[in-house]
């Protein structure tokens, strides 16, 4: 498994492929593009197909969020998820807050997150 830290290199085209294998949405890819060149973007690859992929979104000084951390489905429970999540940690230049879809707060907690506020939205 290759990691990268701050891949400058991951396309929207490659993203959007890759994401809707975990997450089915109607992603834009001009827009991916910018919103992949604002934030810093780990990810695995295993024989140069991308398998896995955390964002993360920073100020630099007071505020960091992670926006996603996604494994391709026959490569979770690997070690992957948790290898993106460390990695993030080790380099993100802040403190991270973000939320988590239910069910998987074990997999947060086991990796040393700690559960503190409850996350809202507000809709656009």
């Amino acid at each position: 498994m290759k990691y990268i830290v701050d891949d400058k290199k991951l396309d929207a085209e490659l993203f959007v492929s890759f994401a809707n294998k975990v997450w089915q949405g109607d992603y834009d890819i001009k827009e991916t593009q910018k919103a992949l060149e604002k934030t810093i973007n780990i990810t695995a690859y295993n024989d140069n197909k991308l398998v896995g992929c955390i964002r993360i979104l920073s100020d630099g000084y007071y505020f960091g969020t992670i926006t996603e951390l996604l494994v391709l489905p026959e490569f979770q429970h690997k070690g992957i998820g948790s290898r993106l999540l460390n990695l993030a940690k080790e380099n993100a230049p802040t403190m991270l807050y973000f939320g988590a879809q239910p069910g998987v707060e074990e997999f947060y907690e086991k990796n040393g997150c700690e559960k503190r506020m409850q996350s809202y939205i507000i809709k656009k």
